[in-house]
């Protein structure tokens, strides 16, 4: 099977499964995912991963579907007025989370491949727009390899527990790079390896669509994302959305277990990454003066292109 046919092949059972989620108003159990079923483990599942309780209840029902494996939200700090983008939004859960952030005069937006979650998202911004008075979301139907977003346009990209599930990664970070603004940032949690998993764990398909079978090491996700152009990536580990899974008996997770190594368990593998970055700011040269509340021009490096003005460099951004 060449590359091509594979790559297709895992996008079919990427599609398929998320497919039946949404049209089955499941979430991540049932054989198909990678965490609780019930909206009840879901949203335990959520504020163990650090998302507000009382924000949580903005959302419509049906928009947290468990597919979480970490909490973006917690480390993009979105302002108000910035254009945000979440690769793979599913039925629109950090979608609906940023577009408070941002306010009426910024922009959420979601991309997904598969049809019938993106309607079921279109379907929450309904009432989303009805609870809040916003109407600042777009979801847009595409792959996270091909995203349908202009070049240099993205204040921040955010991804939760879905950059694992592409067959070509390091093509999924040059498109992140590709849509950010210069200064722009990266907010990514996504399932990580510590060591490689075992042969056949890669043959289950609801490992695949749960997030695990398709994880690479960690010293891979920071290659991918540095190749890309990004600078200052980071990747902090945590254990809790591990841990949840193991305390709450997922049946995928029952199954992987069953395939590891006699007295090893699954955080011996598996782990959260939290993946921070900066797309660099065009004409600085890393001495930026962004000490103050008004943005100020990034230094050009080049002293002939003088006339030339650099671009925005904000405070916490990739130049400063």
């Amino acid at each position: 099977m060449n590359d091509t046919t594979r790559a297709e092949e895992i996008r079919t059972k990427v599609r398929e499964g998320y497919g039946a989620i949404a049209e089955a108003d499941l979430g991540c159990c049932g054989g198909a995912s990678c965490c609780g079923s019930s909206p009840e483990v879901a949203r335990e599942l959520a504020v163990k991963l650090g998302y507000d309780p009382n924000v949580l209840e903005t959302l419509p029902e049906g928009t947290n579907l468990g597919l979480s494996c970490g909490n973006p939200q917690a480390i993009a700090d979105l302002q108000p007025g910035e254009t945000m983008l979440d690769l793979g939004s599913g039925a629109g859960f950090d979608v609906f989370l940023a577009a408070q952030a941002v306010g009426p005069t910024g922009l959420a937006i979601g991309v997904d491949m598969t049809a019938s979650m993106l309607s079921k998202a279109r379907r929450n911004a309904i009432a989303f727009s009805e609870r809040t008075g916003l109407s600042n979301v777009s979801f847009r139907l595409g792959e996270i390899e091909h995203l349908p977003v202009a070049d240099d346009s993205v204040d921040a990209v955010l991804s939760n527990c879905v950059l694992n599930l592409s067959p070509d990664k390091a093509q999924v970070w040059r498109e992140v790079a590709r849509v950010l603004k210069p200064g722009g940032r990266v907010a990514i949690s996504d399932i990580a390896l510590k060591q490689p998993l075992p042969d056949g764990v890669w043959s289950l398909a609801e490992a695949l669509v749960g997030c695990v079978a398709g994880a690479v090491l960690v010293d891979d996700i920071h290659e991918a994302a540095t190749a890309a152009g990004l600078t200052d990536v980071a990747i902090e580990l945590k254990g809790d959305y591990v841990a949840v899974m193991e305390n709450i008996a997922d049946p995928l997770y029952a199954q992987i277990l069953e395939l590891l190594p006699r007295g090893q368990k699954l955080s011996d593998y598996v782990v959260s990454a939290a993946v921070s970055g900066h797309k660099p700011c065009e004409g600085c040269d890393g001495d930026c003066d962004c000490s103050g509340e008004e943005p100020k021009r990034g230094v050009v490096a080049d002293l002939s292109a003088l006339s030339q003005e650099a671009s925005c460099c904000k405070p916490g951004s990739g130049c400063c």
